[in-house]
């Protein structure tokens, strides 16, 4: 199997399949649809290299961007997605929303 994810980060190569995911709505709808457990798994190995995967990720200009360096990305954006199920709610959706849904109409480039 090809790594998805540059080698300095192939701790997080277990998850990237799951979580490099080009669009918000993919971020969210895979959001909703994972256990928390799953959700904090990610959350636990992804969160404590952030640092490292955003230094990085500058080291690229976005215009011109390695494809495994934009699945990096991708995987950043995918923890921002979960980090506040893990570090407030506790649960996949937004508390007391009930049926309420926000569509992103303008996502990050890239």
């Amino acid at each position: 199997m090809t790594a998805l994810l540059p080698a300095a980060f192939a701790d997080l190569e277990p998850f990237a399949a799951d979580w490099c995911l080009p669009t918000e709505a993919q971020r969210y709808a895979k959001r909703l649809a994972t256990p928390m457990s799953d959700i904090q798994a990610f959350y636990d190995a992804a969160a404590p290299r952030a640092e490292a995967a955003l230094a990085h990720c500058d080291a690229y200009s976005l215009d011109d961007l390695p494809e495994d360096v934009l699945q990096l990305m991708y995987l950043l954006y995918s923890l921002v997605n979960v980090s506040f199920c893990v570090e407030a709610w506790s649960q996949q959706r937004v508390p007391d929303t009930g049926a309420a849904a926000l569509d992103c109409l303008i996502e990050p480039v890239p």
